[in-house]
């Protein structure tokens, strides 16, 4: 690196840039994905990288490769693979707590390096709580320690969290930009890390092995929900009782030209679940529905309510269910949770805007947000990750409206699988993709691709469902930040910080500098984004490890890694985002278990990486 560098105007507005991105990053003015797509536009008219550069990151390696990555873990679930992993787990845990967390921590951990983490996390939510369901474990001491292993587990290959798929294009960037006489630096291969990652995800099983009964809750009720349990457990946690029954209206009753929004407001009205209207029968009627004489109304409350509500409104009950039995049947429909994750369309979005009664014909019945529960006004709510809806419809319609991967249901329901029969052919072409990867010398990307287009042909998946099974926020996300690292390594800024460090840190050795590096990647990722704060790191950590002498690859992977490893708040990382609300944990819950982990994480990490890659 050359020494002696000048903060050049070029510099000054790179580094303006990037703190101008961490800002809004932190206080979510805008979508993560706009500032992203600023960002570029801003590089691309200020010609901080060539322009023919610019957008070469939506076709880089790394987006190409998380691309195929999702659509291969659709079709591993659309074939009913992780079913199977809890009824793998159930026969060999016999349902013993202890070997039933180690089981699932050690399966969800493995999965996580061939599958992205939080896509993993939202298909193995419902398969804990199938698990919970049938052994009586609290739920609350099974997400937390499954989502810590998953995080732990992404770091065995390179293609399973997005600063590692990202980090091999970041080299390659910083090999463009490498002073006259320095060494190429050598991208990483997919399993060129697997002793670290298995290192990291070794020492998280032991860790809940040996701490899980002093560490998670024992005493608080786990939000875990089969249809047998449904009327007990709403009762008591959302205080949703009663019984349903029918109301008729009559020709003097108020209701009578009211819209069913109008009629949900009336005091004491109980939760309308259904209505018929002449021979027009529906499950989760919308808000513009109107009510007129004859109209019949399903409704859910207790019966005194619903009763003193009947006689102020002249309406006739009717408590043995004759228009709406079959709609009622457990069988057929219930009530459910679905828990928001961080990439949903429904965040910011109020209930009454997502118009789900009218969409999927379902009914949100309340909003859980940690310990505060919204039961009055639900449509005035406006979601964000990490909240639980409490959900009635139809399980069908239940099941379609899971397919928009905007909600995920934690709720044991009756579903049919997508495509069993084609286990076969998902499970053959993740393994083409994985061995071509390994194997042979073809890129990663192609690799991956390979997989995914062999299961659309396969008919694992349709066109349809593979569009819909790709996280285009994180893309975008990804694709329009690299050019961020970019400038910072072709203006010369990622040097002059590294220059800038070394001034008060030069005299320290190899192992401190690597600390350092390591404790702000992982301040950084609880801030931003753990890509923004890869993107900020890598190409400083690379110019600090060439003044130094030390290796800038390592250098480079403790910071993708480091980003990858936040235990500690749980909306810093959208697997522990997932997990927080069917959990039901508290701030302090992610502090107790993570902090001391967190640490000790690091400490493992910084040893295992500087012994696997000591002659490198």
């Amino acid at each position: 690196m050359n020494t002696g560098l000048n903060l050049t105007p070029d510099m000054q507005l790179v580094l303006g840039l990037l703190c101008f991105t961490v800002l809004m990053l932190v206080l979510e003015w805008i979508r993560a994905d706009l500032i992203a797509l600023l960002v570029i536009v801003v590089i691309g008219i200020t010609r901080l990288i060539p322009v023919e550069q610019l957008f070469e990151g939506f076709a880089g390696n790394a987006v190409i490769s998380l691309l195929g990555v999702m659509i291969m873990g659709a079709g591993l679930d659309r074939t009913g693979v992780l079913n199977k992993a809890a009824s793998f787990i159930l026969r060999l845990s016999k349902g013993i707590e202890s070997r039933l967390g180690l089981l699932i921590n050690a399966m969800a951990g493995g999965l996580s390096s061939i599958m992205q983490s939080q896509a993993l996390a939202a298909l193995f939510l419902p398969v804990v709580s199938r698990v919970s369901a049938r052994t009586g474990v609290p739920l609350s001491r099974l997400l937390l320690p499954m989502a810590f292993c998953i995080l732990a587990g992404t770091n065995i290959t390179m293609i399973s969290n997005s600063p590692l798929i990202l980090l091999n294009d970041l080299i390659q960037s910083a090999n463009r930009n490498l002073p006259p006489g320095a060494q190429t630096i050598q991208p990483f291969s997919l399993f060129a890390i697997a002793p670290v990652g298995l290192a990291l995800l070794l020492t998280g099983l032991a860790y809940f092995a040996l701490f899980t009964r002093r560490l998670l809750p024992t005493d608080e009720e786990s939000p875990n929900v089969t249809p047998g349990r449904t009327e007990t457990y709403f009762a008591e946690t959302y205080g949703i009782a009663g019984e349903v029954c029918e109301l008729t209206v009559t020709a003097e009753s108020p209701l009578v030209g009211m819209s069913i929004v109008e009629a949900e407001t009336l005091r004491g009205a109980p939760l309308i679940l259904a209505i018929k209207n002449g021979d027009e029968v529906r499950l989760a009627p919308p808000a513009d529905t109107m009510i007129w004489v004859g109209t019949v109304l399903g409704a859910l409350g207790k019966r005194e309510q619903t009763n003193d509500f009947a006689n102020l409104n002249l309406l006739r009950v009717q408590s043995r269910l004759r228009n709406f039995r079959d709609m009622f049947d457990p069988t057929r429909a219930g009530i459910s949770e679905a828990v928001i994750p961080p990439n949903s369309h429904f965040v910011k979005q109020t209930v009454a805007d997502l118009r789900l009664r009218k969409r999927f014909g379902i009914s949100v019945l309340a909003v859980n947000r940690g310990e505060e529960i919204f039961r009055e006004d639900v449509r005035k709510v406006a979601l964000r990750p990490g909240d639980t809806l409490v959900l009635h419809g139809l399980w069908r319609d239940l099941t379609l409206a899971a397919e928009t991967h905007d909600f995920v249901v934690v709720t044991d329901y009756p579903k049919e699988e997508g495509r069993p029969s084609k286990i076969w052919h998902a499970t053959f072409f993740f393994a083409l993709a994985m061995g071509l990867g390994l194997f042979t010398d073809i890129k990663l990307s192609v690799a991956m691709l390979t997989g995914a287009v062999g299961m659309l042909l396969a008919g694992v998946l349709n066109m349809d469902e593979a569009y819909g099974a790709v996280n285009w926020k994180t893309i975008f996300t990804l694709a329009c930040l690299i050019p961020l690292g970019w400038a910072m390594d072709t203006t010369g800024a990622a040097a002059w910080i590294a220059q800038e460090v070394l001034r008060y840190l030069g005299a320290w050795p190899q192992w401190a500098l690597q600390a350092v590096i390591a404790v702000l990647a992982l301040f950084f990722s609880q801030v931003v984004s753990n890509v923004g704060a890869t993107v900020m790191m890598v190409p400083m950590a690379i110019n600090i490890a060439l003044a130094s002498n030390g290796n800038p690859a390592v250098y480079a992977l403790i910071v993708a890694i480091s980003t990858s490893n936040s235990f500690v708040i749980a909306s810093a990382n959208p697997v522990l985002t997932i997990v927080a609300g069917p959990g039901g944990y508290r701030a302090r819950d992610f502090m107790r278990v993570g902090l001391p982990l967190t640490v000790l994480m690091l400490l493992v990490m910084l040893v295992a990486v500087n012994v696997v890659f000591r002659n490198a």
